[in-house]
């Protein structure tokens, strides 16, 4: 990785994104997202490095390694967002720019996902614009780093 990723990280259960609960995470899957991500990305000079897990420990590794030297990250934690203590105090030890991504709206769904660990120690949220919101947390990313370089 080097000053042109953008790490795009995501978290639990969003390998099964267009079949898991359509109605709240639509029909895109995560190939589809990793495709807006891309494009964006391109359009914007930087290369985006897409990843996935549904383990907090490897979502933890891959911060610490791109925490330093490249454009920035894209988080989507899934359920780690409501829980992970650790994965905040990972985030807020990177030293590039940082989205939080949501693909619903967090605040309009069941009271325990209102709390984000991660809010507080990104430098911007994207919530409930839907797979879009992928390509609005580069922009901003490749806004923050074509001025901080």
């Amino acid at each position: 990785m080097d000053a042109r990723t953008v790490l795009v990280l995501n978290g639990p259960n969003l390998n099964l994104l267009g079949e898991r609960e359509p109605e709240v995470y639509g029909h895109a899957t995560l190939a589809d997202v990793e495709a807006v991500c891309r494009e964006a990305a391109e359009a914007a000079g930087l290369v985006a490095e897409c990843r996935q897990t549904n383990h907090e420990g490897t979502l933890i590794d891959w911060v610490q390694e791109g925490r330093r030297g490249i454009a920035g990250i894209v988080i989507n934690a899934g359920g780690y967002t409501h829980t992970s203590v650790a994965l905040r105090d990972a985030l807020a030890a990177a030293a590039v720019p940082t989205v939080e991504v949501h693909l619903s709206d967090i605040h309009a769904r069941e009271p325990f996902r209102h709390h984000s660990y991660l809010t507080e120690v990104c430098g911007h949220a994207v919530i409930g614009a839907g797979v879009p919101g992928y390509a609005e947390a580069i922009a901003w990313v490749a806004a923050r780093a074509s001025r901080d370089a």
